[in-house]
């Protein structure tokens, strides 16, 4: 698995087209008909650009592959990726420009704190924001008619990790969060899911920086409550520290982590201590060639310098329910007719897969995977 993520990592931006200039016109080459623009703000740099990088190269693979097809539906896409560093601020800004310069949809944020900064610039200029990478719950709500996810909520991976230990007798659990956006969503979604099970409250939390190896303060509070699982809202570095000072204190606890956590570079950075390790995952394996849109994505990176990878998977499945709604839309469609496609797409079989854009759908047992990491870096379900 280091070999996959070094090979994604290893392509840069120049592999991703970006060449210093921080945007991308993914197109593999001119097709005939509309063309329909995609404005992606991604961290190409940054705490986030592993998972970015993988994220956006998948959405880029699948806009390559339906351009490069024969048979011309009377459309192609233009896919456009700025980076954002992981900084929201930055994402607001993308998200203007984007819009400025004639992007039909908001596409593929990464990070909770840059798709709610997105959000909101489509939200004022009546834009579509459709597939944000790890968004927070507040943007499923129903008064935000042009938001659609691809993936299921936080809420939903917290109830299937939280209910998964409670079927272990794992009832002490505590929370281990980095102090941003994302890490007090995912507490607050823990905190959700332990109330629906009618569980103890949780016996500890603690706030550590993003990204970050600064976790002391939260290995002596955490370790103190002794609790039977820790729950993790962060991302790989701070992921990793954690988890190598709180075994090296002791604690032979089980660690569960959120799918943002990137499971590539975790594995990158804890090496054979990933051993136990369990993380979510909200699309199939990336080899699980027997799943349709599994082995579509397969064969579209034979043809590419990319390694599959779960994020790489999930921004290719990203651009295909896309694709899908574009077509369901017509060939004359306008954003009134693409936005009433999309809500209609609330059990969409992407391929082996079935996905719902629409809120309001818990999908924690349907599409949410509970993986086990050996030291050798093997995924058990």
């Amino acid at each position: 698995m280091n070999t996959k993520r070094r090979t994604v990592l290893g392509m840069g931006l120049a592999g991703l087209g970006l060449c210093g200039t921080g945007l991308v016109h993914a197109q593999a080459k001119p097709a005939a008909g509309r063309k329909v623009v995609l404005g992606q703000s991604v961290p190409l740099t940054g705490a986030a650009s592993e998972i970015g990088l993988a994220f956006a190269a998948g959405a880029k693979l699948y806009v390559d592959a339906f351009n490069a097809r024969k048979s011309n539906p009377g459309w192609n896409f233009e896919l456009r990726q700025l980076d954002d560093g992981y900084e929201p601020a930055k994402a607001t800004a993308n998200a203007k420009k984007l819009l400025e310069d004639g992007a039909d949809v908001l596409f593929g944020f990464v990070g909770t704190a840059s798709s709610d900064a997105g959000a909101a610039v489509a939200k004022s200029e009546s834009a579509i924001f459709f597939g944000p990478f790890a968004a927070s719950d507040a943007l499923r709500d129903a008064s935000h008619t042009n938001v659609f996810h691809v993936r299921p909520s936080m809420a939903d991976e917290a109830f299937k990790m939280v209910r998964h230990c409670a079927t272990l007798g794992q009832t002490r659990i505590a929370v281990l969060a980095e102090d941003d956006t994302m890490g007090r969503a995912g507490l607050a979604a823990v905190n959700q899911a332990m109330s629906e099970l009618k569980l103890p409250p949780l016996v500890a939390s603690a706030f550590v920086p993003v990204n970050s190896d600064k976790v002391d303060a939260a290995v002596a509070s955490l370790f103190k409550a002794q609790p039977q699982a820790i729950i993790q809202v962060s991302l790989f570095n701070s992921t990793a520290a954690f988890i190598r000072k709180m075994r090296k204190a002791g604690y032979a606890g089980a660690f569960m982590n959120f799918s943002v956590v990137g499971i590539d570079p975790l594995f990158t950075a804890l090496g054979k201590e990933i051993g136990g390790v369990v993380v979510s995952q909200v699309v199939p394996s990336p080899r699980s060639s027997a799943t349709p849109i599994v082995k579509e994505y397969l064969a579209a990176i034979d043809n590419s310098d990319q390694s599959p990878s779960y994020e790489s998977l999930e921004g290719f499945i990203a651009a295909k329910a896309l694709a899908e709604a574009v077509r369901r839309a017509g060939k004359g469609f306008d954003k009134a007719r693409l936005q009433a496609s999309m809500a209609t797409m609330t059990d969409y079989d992407v391929g082996g897969f079935r996905i719902n854009l629409r809120a309001g759908m818990r999908d924690s047992v349907r599409a949410i995977d509970l993986v086990t990491i050996t030291p050798d870096g093997k995924i058990i379900r």
